[in-house]
């Protein structure tokens, strides 16, 4: 394998169709809650689990992930997360029942937590393999592929589980997964051909204490807001004493596993990472929320609540390619969040008996700030990130969406209780308006969103 390829489709190809699998697996499960609570014999209230297990995984793996891949080779990560992918694809079949589902979903979010970090560190050594700047098409198209991927997840996931039952959401993973690892074997530079690197060895680098503290502290508090209608304070006094433990730890090493110095400088980054969280809890709401309301209180089948999402993937999908290749980063931004106050107005007037049409309309709103934000938020992510820490910041960004994920689970479970409601429904219209007048402000005002000049 030549030592510079360049960002030829080859190379392109593999490092697209990773990123895609935690969206889509993210997103399919919203239109297969009801047939597999239906079938497993489970309550909505747990079976959003099935949920927030792939994204408690995902929020604690993805930044322990990009630093395994900043620093022992994005390409041994990522074939690891594939391989993973594969085996949670057959799960179900094997171990039937709740846990055994329960158990597919979370390996599943920690095989995926490879990928997004793992590409954007391969795109940043080749970038510096080939001696030339990322194209920022290359960016876009990373962002438009998941981003195409989770819109389109509902839709596909209706037709799968009308045609072979909710099984075939798992099974899909399979042929996807095969065909990553072999392009990626194909085609991907080896980790040994990686050019020189500022970041200090893996041995110095590998932070083992921060990252268990990271990881205990993160998921004692991502269980706490899973469980809100039964509060356990303990936990999230325990969740806040291993955060404080974690971000005094970090401070005093030289090679930490989060760089929190570097976020406290860097509040450009750390925006970025609450308007993620923004817009993020509010298109999860959506996601999972208006999916659940269709089948569970307005009554339609899942490959219909499938097709009535349908105008979200549509619109979000073009509305990233026409934002792909802008360098103003702060007008779609607004745009966003202004589009998500909008939805969740709308949101606030439906019921059980709106017409199909308006159903239609309230899908479509939310497509485009989910394009918008998406394509925007990560090229600021990789303007203002750390080079040689690329891996590391792109993971804390998804576990800021992973974050959002959980905290709109945690609101469905407790407005939706045993079955979903108009009252819930709107109540869930409510969290969309604060979360998108939160998001339009932070972008509003955050100067390093302008141009750049020269």
């Amino acid at each position: 394998m030549p030592s510079e390829r360049g960002f030829g489709p080859r190379f392109v190809a593999p490092v697209l169709i990773g990123p895609v699998l935690n969206p889509i697996n993210t997103t399919m499960i919203s239109v297969a809650l009801v047939p597999i609570s239906r079938d497993l014999g489970i309550p909505t209230s747990r079976a959003i689990w099935l949920v927030a297990g792939l994204y408690l995984a995902s929020a604690v793996a993805q930044p322990v992930m990009g630093r395994f891949a900043d620093l022992l080779g994005p390409r041994r990560v990522y074939t690891a997360g594939l391989v993973g992918v594969l085996v949670a694809g057959v799960l179900p079949l094997l171990w039937p029942g709740f846990g055994g589902v329960l158990a597919a979903r979370v390996l599943i979010g920690l095989g995926t937590s490879t990928a997004y970090p793992s590409a954007m560190t391969l795109i940043s050594d080749q970038s510096r393999r080939a001696g030339r700047p990322t194209p920022p098409a290359l960016l876009s198209g990373l962002s438009i592929a998941s981003l195409t991927t989770s819109a389109v997840g509902p839709v596909l996931g209706g037709v799968l589980v009308a045609a072979f039952d909710w099984q075939a959401i798992f099974l899909v993973n399979v042929p996807l997964a095969l065909a990553a690892l072999a392009m990626t074997a194909a085609w991907v530079p080896g980790d040994d051909e990686r050019p020189p690197r500022e970041a200090p060895g893996p041995r110095a680098g590998v932070d083992a204490v921060g990252i268990l503290l990271f990881a205990a502290g993160l998921a004692a508090l991502l269980v706490f807001l899973l469980e809100l209608a039964r509060p356990q304070w303990w936990l999230l006094a325990t969740a806040a004493a291993l955060l404080v433990a974690f971000v005094r730890w970090e401070r005093g090493r030289a090679a930490p596993f989060v760089d929190v110095r570097m976020l406290a400088r860097n509040g450009a980054l750390t925006r970025t990472y609450a308007r993620m969280f923004l817009v993020y809890l509010a298109a999860y709401s959506v996601v999972y929320g208006y999916s659940q309301w269709l089948q569970g209180a307005a009554g339609y089948d899942p490959d219909a609540a499938g097709l009535l999402q349908l105008p979200t993937a549509v619109l979000a999908g073009l509305a990233s390619v026409a934002v792909a290749r802008n360098t103003r980063l702060r007008p779609p931004l607004v745009v966003a969040g202004a589009l998500a106050v909008t939805g969740g107005a709308l949101l606030l007037v439906l019921t059980s008996a709106s017409p199909v049409w308006l159903l239609l309309v309230v899908a479509a709103v939310f497509g485009v700030p989910q394009g918008l934000a998406s394509v925007s938020n990560q090229a600021a992510l990789y303007r203002q990130a750390p080079p040689d820490q690329i891996g590391t910041a792109s993971g804390l960004s998804r576990t800021s969406v992973y974050l959002a994920a959980i905290g709109s689970s945690a609101v469905i479970g407790l407005v939706f209780g045993e079955q979903p409601t108009d009252a819930g429904l709107h109540a869930i219209g409510w969290l969309v308006l604060a979360a998108g007048a939160g998001a339009t402000v932070l972008a509003a005002v955050d100067r390093a969103l302008a141009p750049r000049r020269g």
